[in-house]
């Protein structure tokens, strides 16, 4: 049902997947399937204590093992495998960092503004990671009628998510940061798309007590 202003009441919580060996030194993790970390797999433990059985209409997982290890450990119940959430093609930046980029090329990088080039994969554009993010929005549109719906993920590709719900230039995802192992939630006030809360990491609260 819909809310006295036409705006549908559900919000989409993106998570992003928990620590692995790749995402702790760095290394651009787009099609390479690593296991999360036990580190990854305890913040995602502890995700579950957060959202303490929080409903959810429905739940898409990227087919990745760490983002499909992560809802698991959550908690959320049944979800679907959707391969339109896997994260970024980095094409021949697969597995090498931002400085071993940087050098490579001879000057600064910057995923977001310089892209990537074909390697053992074709790579993606912005604009191609933006369209399909676009798809898991339309997918589950519909469900945002009855209650939240979540996504579990990957970094840039969910960033890149945000801001095409937003309705912005998909670049200006390079302005959110989403650590592993955090949540976001999409929302609106009245008809307008907002950022509800980003980039959460209550494991890292916890630490902190």
């Amino acid at each position: 049902m819909r809310e006295p202003d036409g705006v549908v009441p559900g919000n989409i919580y993106l998570f992003r997947h928990g620590e692995t060996e790749w995402s702790l030194t760095g290394q651009h993790t787009g099609t390479t399937d690593l296991p999360l970390l036990p580190e990854g797999e305890q913040a995602a433990r502890e995700l579950a204590d957060i959202l303490d059985g929080h409903p959810f209409e429905r739940v898409l997982v990227s087919p990745l093992q760490r983002a499909r290890r992560t809802a698991e450990l959550a908690g959320v119940g049944a979800f679907e495998v959707e391969p339109l959430l896997r994260e970024w093609d980095y094409g021949a930046y697969e597995g090498i960092t931002t400085p071993q980029i940087s050098s490579r090329l001879g000057h600064r990088w910057e995923l977001f503004e310089d892209g990537v080039t074909p390697g053992a994969t074709p790579g993606e554009t912005v604009e191609q990671v933006s369209e399909r993010c676009q798809q898991v929005i339309d997918k589950v549109w519909a469900s945002l009628e009855h209650g939240d719906v979540a996504l579990f993920g990957h970094g840039h590709a969910l960033r890149v998510l945000a801001a095409t719900y937003l309705q912005v230039d998909p670049r200006f995802a390079a302005h959110l940061v989403m650590d592993a192992g955090s949540m976001s939630v999409l929302t609106h006030h009245r008809t307008t798309r907002c950022l509800g809360a980003f980039n959460i990491s209550p494991w890292r609260i916890f630490r902190q007590r």
